[in-house]
């Protein structure tokens, strides 16, 4: 896999996006559409090798995906409260954030060197390194009671269960000729044997499931095609096609806190709309942290 040290990581967003580089990104937020098999078992490796050892000593880890620091920290110590070690991961663009006290840092890009990096890139390969994990969006901010709710159910999880944001479609929108939907990744919590199941079965969380190394051929590959490309997809397709265990956690009352462009008509990108999509850049422009805490009754959680 290609390597980029520091100062070509500065430079990518402005170099031509050549084919090589849009298919590293494209690996980087969590693709099977670019990945190679050389590549992806490289990834295998690094999983295996580096990310599990962290894991070894922690009972409840919550992944906390650093692409602005202040709304790390919240998160942060949103989490420890709730009885979770926050592990914090971060897009390398965004730099090494500070950590609270507790937390423990994964250099996730380490040994692969991308020019950035998201949650979902991690995610698909929980059974390689945890019996459990917790996860939520780098600009997702939640009320003190439900986040409490999800935890407990988090919590409960059995070993080859998922839980994770359903945005499935209503059969009248099916019928009309919509996809099935998804199940989305904004804020969920996977099991070891739930993504082990996803692997073999040829699903998961990454984009484009029907170029997964593991997706049957024939007429299953003709049904799975008729799913949606994005994150979650695929998670969909396990429980529908493969029997997979995913108990859904209702969209509306979580998205309150969703700090994304969706929906927002005043959202202004400060970086491609594209996979090189910047958040260290567009999140903060487009919203005030204390603000956003401010409404969802968190702003305890401003500061230690």
């Amino acid at each position: 896999m290609k390597a980029f040290d520091a100062e070509s990581r500065e430079v990518a967003e402005e170099q031509e996006y050549t084919e090589e580089l849009k298919s590293l990104y494209m690996t980087a937020k969590g693709s099977w559409s670019r990945v190679t098999s050389d590549q992806f078992e490289q990834i295998r490796s690094v999983a295996s090798e580096r990310w599990a050892p962290f894991f070894e000593q922690i009972k409840l880890p919550w992944l906390c995906w650093s692409v602005d620091e202040q709304w790390c920290l919240v998160q942060q110590r949103m989490v420890r409260d709730l009885g979770w070690t926050p592990v914090v991961g971060f897009d390398p663009r965004a730099g090494v954030p500070r950590l609270i006290e507790g937390a423990v840092l994964i250099d996730f890009n380490a040994g692969l060197d991308l020019p950035s990096m998201s949650m979902m890139f991690p995610l698909e390969l929980v059974y390689l390194y945890a019996d459990r994990l917790a996860f939520w969006h780098s600009d997702l901010m939640v009320r003190a009671p439900l986040l409490k709710d999800l935890s407990d159910a988090f919590k409960m999880l059995s070993d080859g269960q998922t839980m994770a944001v359903d945005l499935r479609n209503p059969w009248y929108k099916r019928m009309l000729g919509a996809y099935p939907g998804r199940y989305w990744e904004l804020i969920g919590c996977t099991t070891r044997g739930a993504s082990r199941s996803q692997f073999d079965c040829g699903c998961g969380w990454w984009r484009k499931p029907v170029r997964h190394p593991n997706c049957p051929e024939g007429q299953e590959l003709i049904e799975r095609e008729k799913y949606f490309y994005d994150h979650g997809a695929g998670i969909l397709i396990w429980e529908q096609r493969c029997g997979g265990k995913v108990l859904p956690i209702a969209a509306k009352p979580v998205e309150e806190g969703h700090c994304s462009r969706i929906g927002n008509k005043r959202y202004k990108p400060q970086s491609p709309n594209d996979h090189r999509r910047d958040l260290r850049k567009d999140l903060a422009f487009n919203y005030d942290l204390e603000d956003v805490c401010r409404k969802l009754d968190i702003e305890r959680y401003l500061q230690d």
